[in-house]
């Protein structure tokens, strides 16, 4: 059985009440977006926290977050009373499409579902979390952009292949590309995941990319010092 929490430096996670389990798109897309000077952020599809308790252990901000999984908003709330950062968070279950605000937010990051014709799994929650059939990428993009201040910005982790395709919404609700970092697991392999971060402000494009791993045992330089306030 695989453990059922996994311990950082100033919270713990447990992920046995969801379906996705920490992993390392989550801790990228927490350690990189920029979350300097933001009071309010969201968090879509939380799934454990875990991106929503990074960002309030980087910042001062109020952090909401929502999912669509009641099991995983459960175990979110778990996650955020447990922790020292819990009355600066949030947890709400719904579907993003229907969720509404009358705040817009300085940050909106997700770590959105991916697979898009991909063989489903028999567990409908683990489902929810990795096809993208309840939220679409389209639907983040524009959703994202209605609730987003006219100073914030929007930063998401999605597969390599895919990023044209966010890119595209983007541009269509006139968001800007301000960085864009792409991910290998190992050096000489091609990117995986690439890290993507949007404005209603046109300020130029930063690019740039590393891999995770010097070998498959080993973190490279680049990934241990992105992470480096958060693992042990």
């Amino acid at each position: 059985m695989s453990n059922p929490y996994f311990r950082f430096k100033q919270f713990t996670v447990y992920h046995d009440l969801c379906a996705m389990k920490v992993g390392v798109d989550g801790v990228l897309l927490g350690a990189w977006a920029d979350c300097r000077n933001i009071r309010y952020g969201l968090d879509v599809g939380t799934g454990s926290g875990l991106i929503a308790l990074m960002l309030a252990q980087r910042s001062e901000a109020r952090i909401h977050a929502i999912d669509i999984d009641e099991n995983a908003c459960k175990q979110a709330e778990i996650n955020f009373n447990n922790s020292p950062f819990r009355d600066r968070l949030s947890v709400e279950s719904g579907a993003f499409q229907d969720f509404s605000s009358s705040r817009r937010y300085d940050l909106i990051v997700s770590n959105p579902p991916y697979f898009a014709h991909s063989l489903k799994s028999p567990d409908k929650n683990r489902s929810f979390a990795r096809h993208n059939d309840h939220l679409p990428l389209e639907v983040l993009i524009k959703k994202s952009a209605s609730l987003l201040a006219p100073q914030g910005k929007a930063a998401f982790i999605i597969p390599f292949d895919r990023w044209e395709k966010i890119h595209s919404s983007a541009v269509e609700n006139q968001l800007f590309l301000c960085r864009k970092t792409w991910i290998s697991s190992l050096q000489n392999r091609p990117p995986k995941r690439v890290l993507l971060e949007y404005s209603f402000i046109n300020q130029g494009i930063a690019e740039d990319g590393f891999y995770i791993g010097e070998t498959k045992e080993a973190y490279s330089n680049e990934y241990r010092y992105l992470t480096e306030e958060f693992y042990l």
